[in-house]
C-alpha cells in the first residue's frame, strides 16, 4: 500500500521557531533516521526555483541519489486565486508559469511529483466564479506538469475543496491524468474536532484512487477561553492546536489508513511537523518525533 515514507523538510526550516537545518544537513538527517525519501519544501530557505542553476540541480540530485533517497516529491506553496480582485494582473499566467517551473525543478532532481494547494475563498467574489477559475488554472497546470513528466498533486489545504467531498468533486471535474489528490486526515478531523473519526476512513476510502500521496501530522487541542468581566465568567474560542507524535493526538490514523488500504491507494507517506511541537522546537525534540512516526508507521510500509 504506502510504496515510500518520506519525511518533509519544512519540519527543519525554522518556520515555526523550531531549528533551521541547510537543506544538504536535513537529506543527511532523513537517510541518517531511515526514510526512504524526502518532501523538498519548494521555497527558501530551502530549494527555492530561484536559488537552483542547472549546476545546481545536478548537486542535489547526487546527493539524494548518494544518499539512497529516492522517493521524493517537491513542495510547492501555490494561491490560485491570489488577488483576483484586479482582474488586469494575470493570475493564471503567473500561478501556472511557476508550477511550471516547479515541474521542470522536479524533473531535474528526479522528483515523481510536485505538491500544490488550490487557493484560499476571496470575500469579494462570487464562490462559483472562483471555484471554476481554480479548476481551469489546475487542468493547465497539470498539462503543464505533463509536459516534464511529473504528476501534479493537491493537497486539501486552502479554503477551496477543504472539505474532503468538495475536494474529491474538485480532483474529478479537473479531470486530468497528472492532476492527482494529496489528500490529508488533519485537515478534515480540524474540521470536524476529532469528534467524527469514522469519517476519515470513508473519505481516505473514497479518494483512495485519486491519491499518490498523503501528509500525516497528529494534534491535541488545548481549549481557549475570554474572559469578560461584566458576567465574571469565560467565553470559549476556537481550541487552539499543538502537534504532538502519532498516534498521541486527536486524529483516527489507523481509521484513515485502514480506509486507504480498502480503496486501493498505492502511494508514498509524509511526516509533517509544520506547527508548534509540544516539547520545542529544539531538533532533539523533532528527531524525537521523527523516529516516533517512523516506528509507528512501520506495520504499514510495503516491503522493501
Amino acid at each position: 500500500m504506502i510504496q515510500g515514507v518520506l519525511l518533509h523538510s519544512v519540519s527543519y526550516a525554522g518556520l515555526w521557531g523550531q531549528v533551521s537545518l541547510s537543506t544538504a544537513t536535513f537529506l543527511r538527517k532523513a537517510a541518517q533516521l531511515g526514510f526512504d525519501g524526502v518532501e523538498l519544501m519548494a521555497k527558501r530557505p530551502h530549494v527555492s526555483v530561484l536559488d537552483y542553476d542547472s549546476e545546481a540541480r545536478r548537486q542535489l540530485r547526487a546527493q539524494l541519489e548518494d544518499l539512497g533517497l529516492h522517493k521524493n516529491i517537491l513542495a510547492g506553496y501555490t494561491n490560485l486565486t491570489a488577488d483576483l480582485e484586479h482582474g488586469e494582473v494575470p493570475q493564471r499566467e503567473i500561478q501556472v508559469s511557476y508550477i511550471a517551473e516547479l515541474a521542470r525543478l522536479a524533473r531535474d532532481l528526479g522528483c515523481t511529483a510536485v505538491r500544490i494547494f488550490s487557493g484560499y475563498e476571496n470575500p469579494l467574489l462570487d464562490y462559483s466564479k472562483q471555484w471554476r477559475f481554480v479548476v481551469e488554472t489546475l487542468r493547465e497546470a497539470a498539462q503543464r506538469a505533463a509536459d516534464f513528466g511529473v504528476v501534479l498533486g493537491v493537497q486539501n489545504h486552502h479554503d477551496l475543496g477543504a472539505g474532503w467531498e468538495s475536494f474529491r468533486d474538485l480532483i474529478l471535474e479537473v479531470d486530468h491524468p497528472n492532476c492527482r489528490a494529496m489528500f490529508d486526515a488533519w485537515a478534515p478531523g480540524l474540521h470536524e474536532f476529532g469528534k467524527t473519526p469514522a469519517s476519515l476512513g470513508q473519505a481516505a476510502s473514497e479518494l483512495a484512487r485519486l491519491m499518490v500521496h498523503t501528509t500525516v501530522a497528529d494534534y491535541q487541542l488545548r481549549p481557549r477561553y475570554r474572559y469578560n468581566s461584566a458576567l465574571i465568567n469565560y467565553e470559549p474560542l476556537t481550541p487552539a492546536v499543538v502537534a504532538v507524535p502519532v498516534g498521541e493526538g486527536f486524529l483516527d490514523y489507523r481509521a484513515f489508513l485502514e480506509g486507504l488500504r480498502a480503496g486501493g491507494f498505492s502511494g508514498t507517506v509524509a511526516y509533517e511537523m509544520c506547527s508548534p511541537l509540544r516539547g520545542g522546537g529544539s531538533e532533539d525534540n523533532l528527531d524525537r518525533f521523527a523516529r516516533r512516526f517512523l516506528e509507528w508507521i512501520a506495520p504499514w510500509r510495503s516491503p522493501a
